[in-house]
């Protein structure tokens, strides 16, 4: 690589046979004279908060220096090199990295697209994160586009971008390929929506017009657009998932996303989720989390605010921005689990919440979170879900005790003001803002919600919105409190809820369950047997474990769809007033 005397970090990436998944990097590096240099890879990224040790998929490790002699190169740690540099003003570090994993914080490379990330992807110098990097690519023959939210390098040619620092390589993904991409302005700021695997399936410019919509109405609640472009990476590759980025995000959906009402809402949804946190995470956050420490966990307690409430708005924002009805977004007739019924249900229906304060979710993230396991719903709850039901709650308090004029959205608006500098916020800084915006004190509320494994109180926001569970008796079921799968035509028990019938029964995780009072169960008919019964009937399950048959005596439950809000038909205007100002909020 023939490189202009620079302090900067560069970095050439080819793909030179993508269809075997190896992208190939070269970086070289200043050495400020030294006789030896250490460079480190990250063990995670931030936003996915689980220790990934993406240094196991490096391959074909070599230094050298400028004219090609090689440099002694010795692994110090799971993630760090030391290279002597024998005196050379730059070294040059060869390394190749299989990408073959399907998410928004790894990385992909096939014959028809590159997804790289930057925590995964670039080797840095310990002491240099602070330095210019700089980053070009060699797309392969056919490939005419790479799209993210680095800046054009100066004087460069396509495809050769420039971030100041570490922190903005990292937090910047690239996508590189043939995808199809959108552009729309929002205060003459572009704003770009990448499409990749679109075809004639997934409706990309009916997506932009509603992404747009969403931008104008985040805009309008948090006063301007504090980036000068934004770039939704939208890979349509039947994978799931968002990571938020600084100016950018990377998502992964269906083709089939536009394809029908609920799952192009479920798309908004995480769309807005997402680009929230260009404020609350990427600009607002706790103080915990930066500067970045890439080589350990980074813990915090704060997650069901800098998660929780981005989830409490994301669907919100949907609403206001007119593209979902009242109806949908509260999950009146439908409460799946991006609407707030289908997020109270979800609460309500883990044993977890009893078990764990959503401040402590928080913390172990980093090895529960994104470990579940078959118990997780009856030891922990999300800080995603909770957090967002917490908001919430929040939210109707400050308007109850302000008599409206306040709500939560005054409190994000003076948090951001205030935190979204170098120095995050700590919790009792937060705390503070929320009772100075409310007016009253809030140690109870945040004692019980936050960090205590108690029952949520949902009297207070029902009555100042005018709102109501829906009766539902038509829903009760029989249940035998399980999740299951199918394994080679055999139907498993995946999980079990506690309290609930298997549970008190025995029955176990990895169980087969091969009939019901004798009569066979094929696997994919479970839940059409079981409405052949009813709550308190005595069954008898066939189940084998570890090969040998058992029978087990069960007692058949209640599976309940309870949770599903609706407007009270006894809802005043004053209510009804309230209910109008939450969910089409004017701008500010």
């Amino acid at each position: 690589m023939s490189l202009p005397a620079t302090d900067s970090i560069i970095y050439l990436v080819r793909f030179p046979a993508p269809q075997t998944h190896y992208a190939e990097v070269e970086a070289v590096f200043p050495t400020a004279g030294q006789a030896s240099i250490e460079v480190f890879m990250p063990v995670w990224t931030p936003g996915s908060y689980l220790v990934r040790e993406f240094s196991r998929h490096l391959e074909r490790f070599d230094a050298t220096d400028a004219d090609g002699r090689p440099l002694a190169l010795t692994a110090t740690r799971k993630n760090r090199w030391q290279i002597e540099t024998a005196g050379a003003e730059r070294v040059h570090l060869r390394y190749r990295i299989y990408c073959r994993e399907m998410s928004v914080r790894t990385n992909w490379v096939d014959e028809s697209f590159a997804l790289l990330n930057g925590a995964p992807t670039f080797i840095t110098l310990l002491e240099g994160l602070q330095k210019p990097h700089e980053v070009r690519l060699e797309l392969p023959e056919g490939w005419t586009t790479t799209m993210t939210g680095l800046d054009a390098a100066v004087g460069g040619g396509a495809h050769h971008y420039l971030a100041p620092d570490y922190d903005t390589l990292v937090d910047s993904p690239i996508l590189s390929g043939n995808p199809a991409v959108h552009r729309f302005d929002v205060d003459g700021i572009p704003h770009f929506l990448v499409n990749e695997g679109e075809g004639s399936i997934f409706d990309g410019p009916r997506a932009a017009t509603d992404l747009e919509k969403i931008v104008q109405r985040y805009r309008g609640f948090l006063g301007s657009l504090p980036y000068s472009k934004y770039v939704f990476l939208n890979l349509l590759t039947e994978a799931r998932g968002g990571l938020e980025h600084r100016n950018s995000v990377c998502m992964m959906a269906s083709r089939w996303a536009a394809s029908t009402r609920k799952s192009y809402v479920e798309w908004l949804d995480l769309a807005s989720h997402e680009f929230f946190h260009v404020w609350n995470v990427k600009r607002l956050r706790p103080a915990e989390l930066g500067p970045f420490d890439y080589e350990n966990e980074n813990y915090t307690r704060s997650l069901w605010i800098a998660e929780g409430f981005t989830d409490y708005y994301s669907l919100l924002m949907v609403r206001r921005a007119g593209l979902v009805s009242e109806a949908e977004y509260l999950g009146t007739e439908d409460p799946t689990s991006h609407t707030l019924s289908g997020k109270i249900n979800e609460v309500q229906t883990a044993p977890g919440r009893l078990e764990q304060p959503v401040a402590t979710a928080s913390f172990d993230a980093w090895i529960k979170f994104y470990r579940p396991n078959e118990n997780r719903d009856n030891a922990t709850i999300s800080y995603y879900t909770k957090g967002a039901l917490v908001g919430w709650l929040l939210d109707a308090r400050i308007r109850r005790l302000t008599g409206g004029a306040k709500s939560l959205d005054d409190l994000i608006r003076l948090a951001c003001a205030r935190w979204s500098g170098e120095r995050g916020y700590t919790f009792e800084e937060f705390r503070s803002a929320a009772e100075e915006v409310a007016g009253a004190a809030l140690d109870d509320f945040f004692r019980h919600t936050v960090f205590a494994a108690e029952e949520l109180d949902y009297a207070e926001a029902l009555d100042w919105f005018g709102l109501q569970f829906r009766a539902n008796p038509e829903s009760e079921k029989a249940t035998l409190g399980i999740e299951t799968k199918v394994d080679d035509g055999r139907l498993l028990v995946k999980a079990i809820l506690r309290t609930s019938p298997a549970w008190m029964s025995g029955l176990n995780v990895d169980d087969e369950i091969i009939a019901i009072d004798d009569y066979r169960v094929h696997a994919n008919q479970l839940t059409k047997r079981l409405e052949n019964y009813h709550p308190g009937d005595r069954v008898t399950v066939l189940a084998a474990r570890r090969d040998a048959l058992l029978r087990i005596n069960l007692t058949l439950s209640a599976e309940r769809n309870k949770w599903s809000l609706e407007v009270s038909a006894s809802a005043t205007p004053e209510q009804r007033t309230h209910l109008r100002a939450w969910l089409s909020a004017p701008r500010p």
